[in-house]
């Protein structure tokens, strides 16, 4: 009786080791069987700085290589807005500029008109004359203003473009660092008893704090 009950119980516990074995057989079968593509697919991970010189090359071309294709919208709507705050602001500079520059040598050879081809007419306000802007001198004073003001703008809107750059290139390297990161809604916190003993092997007695996430 003894005999048959030993051998039930090899029998009991060969099953799991014999189930793990077949387990772990088919995992090898399935991961053999799998094509390169395949295997691509489901164990890729991008390398960091391939998707920074990627962006570096091409905005956007990071987040692509990283298959956050969600992303795209807010780093070309970012680079849009750039594009369209310099080109907007650097035509301001430039009509301005011209007037200023025109106004001056009708200034200073007498030849101060309200023809509407002169280009410092032609950038006045609507309802606005020379005269209503208290004349040639104040016009080209306030010119002078727009003009600096212009500038200003155009240059920070350079300055905001090359924030937005090197935030794409930041966001492509830190997003394929924590590709696999992985994220868990679990976080427990354990609190346990713990002896130990100190130097002069005395036992004391602590609590232990343990966070798991």
């Amino acid at each position: 009786m003894k005999r048959i009950i030993i051998y039930i119980l090899l029998i009991v516990l060969a099953l799991p080791i014999s189930a793990e074995v077949s387990q772990a057989s088919i995992h090898t079968t399935d991961s053999l069987s799998l094509t390169q593509k395949e295997y691509d697919r489901l164990f890729w991970k991008p390398d960091p700085m391939r998707a920074v010189w990627l962006g570096a090359i091409l905005p956007g071309a990071g987040q692509i290589y990283n298959r956050s294709y969600w992303k795209l919208p807010i780093v070309y709507g970012g680079f849009m807005g750039c594009i369209y705050g310099i080109t907007w602001t650097n035509n301001q500079y430039v009509g301005y500029k011209e007037a200023y520059r025109d106004i001056y040598y009708d200034i200073q050879n007498g030849t101060v008109s309200n023809s509407p081809d002169k280009s410092y007419n032609a950038i006045l306000p609507e309802g606005y004359t020379i005269q209503t802007m208290g004349g040639a001198e104040a016009y080209r004073n306030r010119l002078k203003e727009w003009q600096n003001s212009s500038l200003r703008n155009r240059d920070l809107s350079i300055l905001v473009a090359v924030v937005v750059y090197a935030l794409s290139l930041v966001d492509a390297y830190v997003d394929a660092q924590l590709f696999d990161f992985d994220i868990s809604n679990d976080l427990t916190l354990n609190v346990t008893p713990q002896l130990y003993y100190d130097l002069q092997n005395q036992r004391n007695a602590e609590v232990k704090l343990a966070i798991q996430f």
